[in-house]
């Protein structure tokens, strides 16, 4: 017989509370353009994306972390000393060691949290909210932020056409407690690492330590290029309109709902024809709000689910207690849905 003692935590979590940061540099497609044979109609068209934010010097990972945290610690009227972990999605956090997470922990004022990055790509929120939920109900942790950061911009080869014109930048977060009644329903996750190729990065950082650059791709002036997020586009659409409807469907029927009781749809902001296939084929009913905040803030990878909550709720279109079908899906390939309560 186990003498270990049960855990005391709390019988179900919820989100408590969200906030949102956006650079303040507003980039139109025009500035796009200016490296790539399209055009502004063909963009919108392909994508529905019309500006998005591009972060200045000052606006880092961890300086967009601290904001968006700060917003949602006030949503939630929790003080940060009550943080008992800090959970960060971000592929563009370019030290290796430590975790970003640890800084924005500090920078806080948290009371020494359990703080630490995670890199699942465009489902990085899913996975953390699903962490989130778990720290608070076995009782490890009262209260948890969970932070999408990206700054994408930083990865984005301004001359590949095929991405130029999709990413931005931002923070986007929440703080997950104790509730008395179900708020957040269970995750329906996974990968299909045999898709990896689809959605990638263009080279591994040891290919510049290795001081051969014979093989590495090179600019329109004969430079060497950064590493950049590239993506073959038509399979990356036809495994997220196809196969994603399916996981959004099972997150549903895994919280004993059906499409006529959600209240709102937060899918990952990828593409506005993704978001509209899977619309389409999850047949939902005209009165739910769907998401489309990839129209003025492109796609920000693990902030997109967070900052679009953040904006229905600022706006109004959506509100406190409402039913939302959450999904992220991406670089992987990996994606994570789940139904929660609107804070």
């Amino acid at each position: 017989m186990s003498k270990i003692k049960p855990s005391k935590g709390a019988p179900y979590a919820r989100i408590l509370g969200v906030g949102g940061y956006r650079p303040t540099r507003v980039v139109p497609n025009e500035v796009i353009l200016e490296k790539i044979d399209s055009s502004d109609e063909w963009i919108r068209s392909r994508s529905g994306i019309e500006t998005r934010h591009w972060a200045g010097p000052e606006e880092t990972v961890a300086a967009m972390s601290v904001e968006a945290s700060g917003k949602a610690l006030a949503d939630a009227g929790v003080d940060a000393s009550r943080i008992g972990a800090v959970v960060v999605s971000t592929v563009s956090h370019f030290s290796q060691t430590p975790a970003i997470a640890t800084e924005i922990a500090d920078r806080l004022g948290t009371d020494k949290a359990a703080a630490f990055d995670i890199s699942a790509g465009c489902a990085g929120f899913g996975y953390g909210l699903t962490l989130a939920k778990g720290m608070v109900v076995e009782g490890s942790a009262e209260y948890v932020l969970v932070i999408g950061v990206e700054r994408l911009s930083d990865l984005t080869d301004l001359e590949d056409r095929a991405t130029a014109f999709l990413f931005g930048d931002g923070a986007g977060a929440v703080v997950v407690g104790p509730s008395k009644e179900p708020a957040i329903g269970p995750t329906v996750w996974g990968s299909e690492g045999d898709k990896a190729e689809t959605i990638k990065q263009t080279v591994p950082w040891d290919r510049f330590r290795i001081g051969d650059v014979s093989e590495l791709p090179l600019d329109s002036e004969g430079n060497v290029k950064f590493p950049a997020i590239t993506q073959e586009g038509q399979a990356v659409f036809r495994w997220a309109v196809f196969e994603m409807a399916k996981v959004a469907q099972q997150a549903l029927d895994a919280a004993g709902i059906s499409p006529d009781d959600l209240d709102v749809f937060i899918p990952h902001q990828a593409n506005v024809r993704i978001i509209d296939s899977m619309v389409k084929t999850l047949k939902l009913p005209d009165h739910v709000t769907v998401a489309r905040d990839i129209r003025t803030t492109g796609n920000t990878s693990a902030a997109s689910i967070p900052l679009a909550m953040e904006r229905l709720l600022a706006t109004g279109d959506a509100k406190s207690g409402d039913t939302a079908l959450v999904i992220g899906f991406g670089a992987g390939l990996v994606y994570a849905a789940t139904v929660v309560t609107l804070p």
